[in-house]
């Protein structure tokens, strides 16, 4: 593509050199570039793209992009200065694939909770009603029922550019799409055109990389800030931070809630383990998804099915037909025993789980729970989720949970700092996941519940650098089997 058009309708940036140029790809990897190639320097928490400037030089590249020009200028080389190279490399990736967030309708789905849970059910109800959809998780990319493993919440801006192409390619009407805080913060999705935005919730959690919720919480609210006149944006105002959220968007509100009176709304009628039974508009719907929080997701999804004016009676069968993503309240029963597998991580999401058990277990069934935290990750959480799960648990295993570079037992040693004294009798502490995990299943009685919680869909253990292949739901299932 000509750099001329590379760089259209981008804002501050000053063009150093010649503009007539031809790219043949744009990367942020000096290790991956070749001559005709674009190279955007960025500072990141780790490396400086700015240092590997001689060197992609000297690979040929011509073009560079970056926030600090070289005193020394080499010949023949055009640079673009800009205040932010990451807001420009977005920018300019949207531009190398024609903008594709623009030829579809690309819902983008924010807050702590329930963001790859909305964004695989809105996926599978959409699709259900024939429209050609693809769905960007935390658990997979889909396009055409072809899936796509992905490392990150929300991609690259470069592969997230590629696949909205690849979308675009295939007459994909809708795409769904998770907005993790990391991707607003670091301008992944600048450039990108969001049909419709939603609010989920939001609550403690990556502090260590936000440092205070009130920054946490600004940059929810700069996503939905960036949405323009033509955008809408779909808000849980039950959150008591929802108004704040939207209080400077231009975007169209819609609002939905459990509690009062919204644009949106449905009643709890029932909530089992065999499903939720939810009414909206007076008619009644039986569901396979289980819980309180659930009942959220499932509002979410019949909102943005209604704003995009889908058939009523339609939206309200394929509900029934929804089914929950992998390793969120995953249920496995075997030998009597009820196995739940689910991702909560952070102390609100596991709070909603263990109070969905709660409320529809048998008062003589114990909960069982197994938990940790990730290490290289917010401190503060792990006392607020190791109070949580001992509270609301009969009986609470701390272990590992993605330990990384600390010592597993210095993290589960701050989590026993949450736990309340009458709690502490309630504990047991077994570094190695799958010990704990056996010894859950050796103790549970037949209709007690075993919660295994923190890891979900993932298939492996981060210890130290290394990636260990490891799996809740597969282990829990064996170990479950051979339970008496």
């Amino acid at each position: 593509m000509e750099l001329k058009k590379l760089v259209q309708n981008i804002r501050d940036i000053e063009i150093i050199g010649t503009s007539d140029l031809n790219i043949k790809k744009i990367s942020n990897n000096s290790n991956q570039v070749n001559p005709g190639d674009l190279f955007i320097a960025i500072k990141g928490e780790k490396f400086d793209g700015h240092n590997y400037i001689k060197n992609v030089i000297k690979k040929g590249v011509q073009c560079i992009v970056c926030e600090v020009v070289p005193e020394t200028k080499t010949k023949n080389i055009t640079f673009i200065k800009t205040n932010s190279s990451k807001d420009t490399y977005s920018r300019i990736c949207c531009n190398f694939f024609d903008n594709p967030s623009s030829k579809l309708n690309l819902v983008g789905t924010t807050g702590t909770n329930g963001k790859t849970t909305c964004s695989t059910l809105l996926y599978q109800m959409f699709s259900l009603n024939n429209i050609k959809s693809a769905l960007i998780s935390t658990n997979e990319i889909i396009i055409n029922s072809k899936s796509y493993k992905t490392n990150l919440t929300t991609p690259d801006s470069y592969d997230l550019n590629y696949f909205l192409n690849e979308m675009v390619k295939t007459q994909v009407k809708f795409c769904f799409m998770e907005v993790s805080s990391h991707s607003i913060n670091q301008r992944r999705i600048s450039g990108l055109k969001f049909s419709l935005g939603v609010f989920t919730n939001i609550s403690h959690d990556h502090l260590n990389y936000h440092k205070t919720f009130k920054n946490y919480l600004n940059v929810k609210k700069e996503f939905f800030d960036c949405l323009g006149k033509e955008s809408r944006s779909l808000i849980n105002i039950d959150d008591k931070n929802s108004n704040y959220i939207i209080q400077n968007t231009k975007s169209k509100v819609y609002k939905m809630s459990l509690k009062t009176d919204a644009d949106f709304k449905l009643k709890i009628l029932e909530n089992s383990f065999n499903g939720l039974v939810i009414k909206i508009d007076d008619k009644e719907i039986n569901t396979q998804l289980i819980g309180r929080f659930n009942a959220y997701n499932l509002l979410t999804v019949f909102s943005t099915a209604k704003i995009f004016n889908l058939d009523f009676d339609e939206i309200l069968i394929k509900m029934s037909m929804l089914k929950n993503p992998n390793g969120r309240f995953d249920v496995i029963i075997e030998n009597g025993i009820i196995g739940i597998v689910d991702y909560a991580h952070s102390p609100d999401a596991l709070l909603n789980v263990l109070e969905t058990i709660i409320e529809i277990k048998h008062k003589e069934n114990s909960i069982i729970t197994v938990v940790g935290c990730g290490g290289g990750r917010d401190k503060e959480k792990r006392l607020k989720m190791g109070r949580i799960a001992s509270k609301y648990s009969n009986t609470v295993i701390f272990t590992s949970d993605n330990p990384r570079d600390e010592e597993p037992e210095s993290i589960i040693d701050d989590m026993i700092c949450g736990v309340d004294i009458e709690d502490q009798s309630k504990v047991i502490n077994i570094i190695d996941r799958k010990e704990a995990i056996i010894k859950a299943s050796k103790i549970a009685n037949p209709d007690d519940i075993l919660l295994l919680a923190g890891k979900g869909h993932e298939d492996y253990q981060i210890i130290k650098s290394k990636k260990i292949k490891f799996n809740d739901k597969e282990v829990l299932t064996k170990t479950l089997k051979i339970a008496v």
